[in-house]
């Protein structure tokens, strides 16, 4: 089954604890994305559901299913997103494309797949089996890395692609992590762009980082760098994005400098 996304977002921001005042104040901010292992369904932050009772999409974002491991998927935290997403009343939930835990261990970062038939039929099988337990259209999200797996059998545009086709689920476009790749690995992002399915696009993410020793860090503490505000424009040429979210979770700025960032996407991406 192929689901339909959100709708029209328009510009938005990670609500985090820290910047719960902030986000209320903001000129612009027209929807908010929560770190689901963040919630407790029945004792959600008063904040939060502020913004959700006077009617704000409040989407929730998991980090922790692990959807590409070849561990069987633990479908409690499936249902704590289910739960959490019920709750919020969100059109849609997410996670991303990768795994998290192996062999009893927790890698605490997102980590990449490997692009084979092999690791695509078992993100497959656990994607599909997350959408029958969180009800709802279900998006993936492109990460940032620092290595990539030898063999690959697909492009990350065509692992995507083939993912979409046979679950049906939407994508997140992370426009930073393309930019960290480029960085990093060498991959060709306006290539990526090109390829990518758009009609699958649920919004894009967009973020800051900072350069150490020779490797570009997507910290997600730093201003957006021009050149991923540049990739914005790059993927707004293709297609219009139904949301462009602005993540911050650390070294918080003043309300000025949110404010000022969130124009910036808004500029990046009107016609």
């Amino acid at each position: 089954m192929v689901a339909d996304g959100p709708g029209r977002l328009g510009i938005g921001i990670g609500w985090r604890h820290e910047l719960d005042l902030s986000i209320a104040r903001l000129p612009g901010v027209d929807w908010v994305e929560v770190v689901a292992e963040n919630l407790h369904a029945g004792h959600l932050p008063e904040t939060l559901v502020a913004l959700r009772d006077k009617g704000m999409p409040v989407l929730p974002h998991a980090v922790s299913l692990s959807l590409g491991g070849a561990e069987p998927l633990d479908t409690a935290r499936v249902e704590h997103l289910a739960e959490v997403t019920r709750e919020l009343g969100a059109p849609m939930a997410s996670d991303h494309v990768c795994f998290v835990r192996a062999g009893g261990l927790d890698s605490g970062h997102l980590m990449p797949l490997p692009r084979t038939r092999e690791a695509l039929d078992v993100l497959v099988d656990n994607v599909k089996l997350a959408q029958t337990v969180v009800g709802v259209p279900f998006a993936l999200e492109n990460i940032a890395a620092v290595l990539e797996w030898p063999d690959a059998e697909f492009t990350e545009s065509e692992f995507l692609r083939e993912l979409t086709d046979r679950t049906g689920c939407l994508l997140i476009i992370d426009v930073a992590n393309l930019y960290a790749n480029a960085r990093n690995l060498g991959t060709d992002p306006e290539r990526f762009l090109d390829e990518i399915p758009w009609e699958r696009l649920a919004y894009t993410h967009m973020a800051g980082g900072v350069e150490r020793d020779g490797v570009y860090h997507d910290t997600h503490a730093h201003p957006v760098v021009p050149e991923v505000l540049d990739l914005l424009r790059e993927l707004r040429r293709r297609t219009e994005p139904p949301g462009v979210l602005l993540e911050r979770d650390d070294d918080y700025p003043s309300d000025a400098e949110l404010a000022a960032e969130l124009a910036a996407l808004r500029e990046a991406v009107s016609p």
